[in-house]
């Protein structure tokens, strides 16, 4: 019996979403229902993104942005989200909004870059791409 326990890993069969539901249990008592606060829905969210679940930490990160729209961090992981669940639209839309508010946010920069390529827009993303090797440190070797 303790041969089966030990091979089995903690996360088998077992949605993320649920280990974090599973953390608010008994926090009211019995049979009182808890309301998820902004920061529980975060958590869920990098869960579910850290399962590679983008599909349902895209839906949880969306609520997320719609409460505090002025942090980067959801709206990058949103955008992140977007991006690997082949949802390439939205995802450009979240990292335009991101370097708009803060143009030397990087990552946007790198991430906005390969979203335009993967969509076959390489002219558009070149800039992008650039501009985040230039925060990066790396130049052109003509510069």
């Amino acid at each position: 019996m303790t041969d089966n326990f030990n091979a089995y890993a903690a996360t088998d069969g077992v949605a993320p979403d649920r280990w974090a539901g599973a953390l608010h249990l008994f926090d009211g008592g019995a049979g009182v229902p808890h309301e998820e606060s902004t920061l529980e829905r975060w958590e869920r969210a990098r869960l579910l993104f850290d399962a590679k679940d983008y599909t349902a930490a895209a839906k949880l990160l969306a609520a997320v942005v719609e409460e505090v729209p002025e942090q980067t961090g959801p709206r990058l992981l949103l955008a992140r989200a977007y991006y690997h669940s082949a949802q390439l639209g939205r995802a450009e839309q979240q990292l335009r909004q991101i370097v708009e508010r803060d143009p030397v946010e990087h990552y946007a920069h790198l991430m906005l870059g390969r979203t335009l390529q993967r969509q076959g827009r390489g002219d558009e993303a070149e800039p992008w791409l650039r501009m985040a090797g230039a925060f990066a440190g790396e130049f052109p070797d003509d510069a």
